[in-house]
């Protein structure tokens, strides 16, 4: 099978970039065996691998090989170590890491993260529902275990993500159950590699080793036993499965097949596939997700204290004070769960700037937040690095003709068509986490206990941590007839 080099494009696999790779090919001493790709980011490709030792499947994340992008791939490993010593239990809705080390390749050395396998992030939830949002249930029980992750990152490690989006939230496991790598229980077998050149290794200690063909051959046979210590079970539940199921596993298991499932999948593909076709065979499907999501993506986590200032976050997500280089800290974080939370619930950006370069895109997402929010306090408006090339002395937003009545209520209900009780209540837990002030926005655990949230799960508890660390006396009290009025 020809190397994964899919959206990601053929001209990043030289020096400095993505690392090659095969379906079959090993992995820190023969331990991983790569079995089909599921996705890709600016910073690493992720790949579905078979655990020889633990007999499991895991997520294989592959860094590129420049210097900037292995600090990346380094700073989220000591990220999660972090969270993995202070959540022995893994119980706080951050992804597992379980192992790490160094693979050498033809294009450098890629630092390599082996996690727990998730499954599609809310990007592909929200395609499953074709751009029209998902039912507010969902938004509250998804809501609730990234509010208790953020709980977790904020009050008790001081930690921030700082590039949270849909993207970066993982389901517990794929949306349709029958493509759940998970549910199969039957390993790959390896291939052999053969007449390809050897493929450099180095684990954690340093050591190389570079397979020969020949070895690669008793891999092969290795792998045909692992597979057998799981043949009975395995027989029994394909016997279970019945013929049409067979079929689909066969399809979607095959080694000539490179999938895209867990991060990057086409859902619609999915869905085809696995033949959930109907309206009601599709409602079916999603009543027995399961929503316990859990933050991924940690590369670009920072911790605290610190003096923060410069560039974070994606671009639909970012926070005011991003946007006119004043200092940030862990509310930022909280400004881009409320536009997740809308996001989730439209199926549309909350904010979506278009511009022609980066300083006009930086004015309309400016403009967008001031004519859905209402007028920015201008100590916020002039107190960043970049203000004054935006804002004049009384805080108007130069360049920028102001739109009437884009107020968020009446894009909940006129837009996007939501009844007056819902887009009262969910108007009412958004405006905290968009409040221009980042003092004023709610800690985690204080959007936690949110009346909104109150139909959501409570399997979680917040922490009394965040309560420690954050002002809690600054946060605006929740008044329906007030909140979208309210400025200082």
């Amino acid at each position: 099978m020809a190397r994964g080099k899919g959206e990601e494009g053929s001209v990043n696999y030289g020096q400095g970039g993505y690392h090659p790779v095969d379906i079959g090919d090993l992995f820190n001493n023969e331990r991983y065996v790569v079995q089909s790709k599921l996705g890709w980011g600016t910073y690493s490709t992720v790949w579905l691998a078979w655990d020889t030792q633990l007999n499991k499947y895991v997520a294989l994340k592959i860094s590129r090989s420049k210097d900037n992008f292995t600090e990346t791939a380094l700073n989220e490993i000591r990220t999660l170590k972090v969270v993995a010593q202070a959540d022995p239990e893994d119980k706080e809705c951050i992804i597992k890491l379980l192992d790490d080390f160094i693979h050498t390749g033809p294009n450098g050395n890629h630092v390599c993260l082996v996690l727990e396998l998730l499954g599609d992030n809310l990007r592909t939830l929200l395609k499953h529902y074709s751009g029209k949002g998902i039912p507010l249930h969902m938004v509250k029980e998804i809501c609730f275990h990234i509010l208790r992750g953020l709980d977790f990152l904020h009050g008790k490690l001081s930690i921030l993500h700082t590039d949270l989006k849909p993207e970066n939230i993982l389901l517990p496991s794929t949306i349709d159950p029958e493509k759940d790598p998970k549910n199969l229980g039957v390993p790959l077998i390896p291939s052999s590699n053969k007449g390809k050149s050897p493929i450099a290794t180095s684990s954690s200690s340093g050591s190389n080793i570079c397979k020969t063909g020949n070895q690669q051959m008793g891999l092969k046979h290795k792998g045909k036993l692992v597979a057998q210590d799981c043949g009975i079970a395995a027989k029994d539940k394909e016997e279970k499965l019945g013929v049409e199921a067979r079929a689909v596993q066969t399809r979607t298991w095959s080694s000539k097949t490179s999938l895209s499932g867990a991060w990057e999948g086409n859902l619609a593909q999915k869905i085809r596939e696995v033949g959930i076709n109907s309206p009601s065979e599709k409602q079916s499907s999603m009543a027995s997700l399961d929503l316990k999501c859990k933050i991924a993506d940690m590369g670009n986590a920072l911790h605290l204290p610190i003096n923060l200032m410069g560039p974070i976050q994606t671009f639909r997500y970012k926070c005011p004070e991003t946007l006119l280089g004043s200092p940030f800290s862990t509310p930022a974080d909280i400004w881009s769960v409320g536009c997740i939370a809308f996001e989730l619930a439209t199926g549309h950006f909350l904010f979506n700037p278009r511009a022609e370069n980066d300083q006009e895109r930086v004015v309309n997402h400016l403009g967008l937040m001031i004519e859905l929010l209402g007028a920015m306090p201008i100590g916020v408006a002039r107190g960043g690095k970049v203000s004054r090339d935006l804002f004049d002395k009384k805080g108007n937003l130069e360049g920028y003709i102001l739109k009437s009545g884009n107020t968020l209520i009446n894009l909940l209900r006129d837009k996007f068509g939501f009844a007056k009780k819902d887009a009262d209540d969910f108007r009412d837990f958004l405006v905290p986490l968009l409040h221009f002030v980042p003092k004023k926005r709610p800690t985690a655990m204080q959007a936690l206990l949110h009346p909104w949230l109150d139909a959501g799960p409570r399997l979680l508890q917040p922490s009394s941590s965040a309560a420690q660390t954050q002002q809690s006396d600054e946060v605006i009290p929740v008044d329906k007839t007030t909140v979208e009025s309210e400025r200082i």
